[in-house]
Order: structure tokens, then sequence, then C-alpha cells
């Protein structure tokens, strides 16, 4: 599941290729936003960002582990160029014009990473600049994945699979699904690289727009949302990366 929505963006040109990355990268039925959730404040979660075309279309999250580093899925690091790629930090509606919009000076993606079924789903953008907001620490070990934990998830992506993407920032929560379980919901789960979450009836979930944003467990990233079958469907939960089997990885380009 990735998410992006196609938006003119002045030629006929650039239109197609942007319809292509948003083919490619945002819908790969494997994609996420946040469905059966509530508007949440930018000020109780200011580590939550989103990425945004130079244009400001909003098309990922990500999150903030440092000053100027973001942690965010391979598949959207990869979707722009670095100059074309915005991170808005401390804005909770995409409407408004608080908080800063911040250049990429550089993005490092998993060098392993060719599709987000097959996993390493990870990038780091490093910022022309740094942000005055609290930063989130990376989950480095495994024992916050027990299953049915509680965990959060954030984002302005789609409200219903069907619809559009939400104005203001919003959040929920969800339990974690047990490797056992998800292998059983998905063929292409890997428990290595990836980790899920979800109701087994449905209802809550991210969607398209939500690909690169946090899971959260105890106060640490301990996924990104990657990919999952539709959003909120009974059964399919929405797959993650599993922040700390890159852990180490990540730290390094912190």
């Amino acid at each position: 599941m990735g998410r992006l929505a196609r938006r003119v963006l002045g030629t006929l040109a650039l239109v197609a290729v942007i319809a292509a990355l948003i083919g490619q990268f945002f819908k790969a039925d494997a994609g996420e936003q946040i469905i059966g959730g509530d508007r949440v404040a930018i000020a109780d979660h200011p580590y939550i960002v989103y990425l945004a075309t130079a244009d400001g279309f909003q098309y990922c999250g990500g999150t903030l582990v440092a000053p100027d580093k973001v942690v965010t899925a391979a598949h959207c690091g990869e979707a722009f160029a670095p100059d074309w790629i915005r991170v808005v930090a401390g804005r909770e509606d995409k409407q408004g014009d608080a908080g800063v919009v911040a250049r990429v000076r550089d993005v490092w993606i998993h060098p392993d990473y060719r599709d987000v079924t097959l996993g390493d789903d990870v990038a780091v953008l490093t910022l022309a600049q740094r942000l005055p907001y609290r930063t989130m620490p990376i989950a480095a070990d495994r024992v916050v994945y027990g299953s049915e934990t509680d965990a959060t998830i954030l984002g302005w992506g789609r409200t219903t699979e069907a619809g559009g993407a939400s104005r203001y920032l919003r959040g929920a929560q969800v339990p974690l699904v047990s490797d056992h379980d998800c292998a059983g919901d998905y063929d292409k789960f890997n428990e290595r690289a990836m980790v899920c979450a979800g109701l087994p009836q449905g209802g809550v979930d991210t969607c398209q727009g939500d690909s690169g944003g946090p899971l959260i467990v105890d106060g640490r990233l301990v996924g990104i949302s990657s990919w999952g079958q539709g959003c909120a469907e009974p059964g399919k939960p929405g797959v993650y990366t599993r922040v700390a089997a890159y852990a180490d990885l990540i730290s390094a380009h912190l």
C-alpha cells in the first residue's frame, strides 16, 4: 500500500511522470492513511512529519529521529529526487502555514530494497537544516513486538479506502499482530523484516498517504508504514517495516 493521489503539476509531461510514480510506489497493493482514527494535536506528536513535493502535494509520512534526520519508507524516499522532496514539520493542518518546510539534502535508501513486499522498506532523509522539534527514539530490540501490544499510528492519509486524504493529522491505536497470524494473512510476510498491526475485524488502519509514517510502542519507533491489502479490511492488517531489524543501519546514518 503506498499512498499518493494524482495532482496536476503544470505540464502534461510532468503529470505523466507523477502519475507513473503514483501507480508504482503508492498503490502497490501492498498500501496505507488513518482509517477509524481521530484528529490529534501535532503538539502531542511533534516528531511526526509529512513528505510533500516541491509544489506542496503531501504523499507520505515520516518520523523525526534526530534534528536533521527523518526515517521513512524506501518507496517514499525514492519516489522523487531529493531536491523535489520537502519535509513539513510542526504542521497539523496541511492547508495552514505553521511549522517548518525543510529541504532534503540527501536520501539514503536501503541498498537491498526492491519492492515493499520483499522487505528492506526503509530510508533516512538528511535535511538541509536542523528542526526545533522533539525527536522519536528508534526501537533496537524485539521485546516491544509482543502480540496484542497496543501501538499508535499517525498520518494525513485517506480516512476511507476510496476517499480522499485528510486535511488534518489523525491517529489511532491498533494492536500488534503475532508473526504467526500475520504469516497466515499474507504469503509474503517476512518476520525478519516486517511486523503487522491491526484489528482482526478491521476498521482501523493506515491507508494511502500514510506510507513512511510511524508505528509507535512505548514512546519508540517500532515500525514504518509499508504495505498491506486494501485499507482496514478484516484479516488484512497493516504491514510495517520492523525497525529493530534495521536499527544498526538506521543509527549509522544519524
